[in-house]
């Protein structure tokens, strides 16, 4: 089985419990707890792919600093490495702000782990690769134009973007070389809608497909997941949980899609499972499962 090149970012989550709900401005709130995790969709992606036995290389820039020396300590510590060397400059982080509902908030500060170089991409190896997962923030940045280039070399490559929020703020010239691609897309539903300037997932699903010619996927939290390839729509019921924060969610779905199609499942199979796996996520703080939690799920 040839692998999957995970492309993004590797950050330090500060994952800050609210006691109750997000400051107003002059308002002081109380939290019930604070931790650091490794987190970055990129790394959250990886995890999944990770716990389904698929190969995969994680291409993801690790900075200096604190929050740098903590990511490269906490990914050896797992046994993982990635090809790009040390740039010098500082990795950031991502402050988690958890309310009492679940919901999470983000305060993103952006380093090295968003910028790619386009040397950097001659250490990809071409011949162990077949699929690649990215996301909107590495597009949006700067250097989003390197990521396409690569992607425009290797056209061959089965590419899923996950572009998140960001679909809307990237450079449209750049979103449309991405759609010329033919991207499977990953969506929530607010997203979509967003994107497509439409109403219902059935419009934005079908607009965005006719962007891409492949394989529209909105997920829909409590309501379950949703699909469109261009001839059949299917609604994939969710898995009942109970909600400690909503981080990772889709970072888990979409990296526990990618691994089940490569395991053969099909995209309605890799979606089931993936429901399972995100709702997990959920009922569990942070956006990671341990080995010992996956395994209790029974999907391999």
């Amino acid at each position: 089985m040839k692998k999957v090149l995970v492309l993004g970012s590797t950050v330090v989550d500060v994952i800050i419990d609210l006691v109750d709900h997000l400051p107003k401005t002059g308002e002081d709130v109380h939290v019930r707890s604070q931790h650091m995790s490794l987190g970055g969709c990129a790394y959250n992606v990886s995890d999944s792919v990770r716990h389904f036995q698929v190969p995969y290389i994680l291409f993801s820039p690790v900075g200096t600093g604190v929050y740098g020396y903590f990511v490269r300590e906490e990914l050896k510590k797992r046994g993982i490495s990635t090809p790009i060397p040390t740039p010098n400059q500082d990795n950031g982080c991502c402050y988690c702000f958890v309310e009492s509902t679940g919901e999470r908030t983000f305060i993103s500060y952006h380093g090295a782990e968003y910028l790619f170089r386009r040397e950097w991409f001659d250490l990809v190896p071409l011949d162990e690769i077949d699929t690649v997962y990215i996301c909107g923030l590495e597009i949006e940045e700067v250097t989003g134009e390197a990521v396409i280039e690569f992607l425009e070399k290797h056209p061959g490559l089965n590419t899923f973007f996950a572009p998140g929020p960001r679909l809307t703020v990237i450079n449209p010239r750049l979103t449309e070389r991405l759609y010329s691609l033919s991207p499977i897309l990953h969506l929530n539903e607010t997203e979509a809608l967003e994107a497509s300037e439409k109403s219902t997932i059935h419009e934005a699903a079908a607009f965005l497909y006719e962007k891409t010619h492949n394989t529209v996927i909105i997920t829909l939290g409590e309501n379950g997941c949703y699909y469109f390839d261009g001839a059949k729509e299917e609604l994939i019921p969710p898995v009942t949980t109970s909600q400690v924060d909503t981080i990772g969610a889709g970072d888990s779905h979409i990296g526990s899609v990618i691994a089940c199609l490569k395991r053969g499942d099909t995209l309605t199979q890799a979606i089931e499972k993936a429901n399972l796996v995100s709702s997990r996520v959920v009922a569990t703080t942070g956006a990671l499962l341990s080995d010992e939690e996956f395994s209790t799920l029974g999907l391999i």
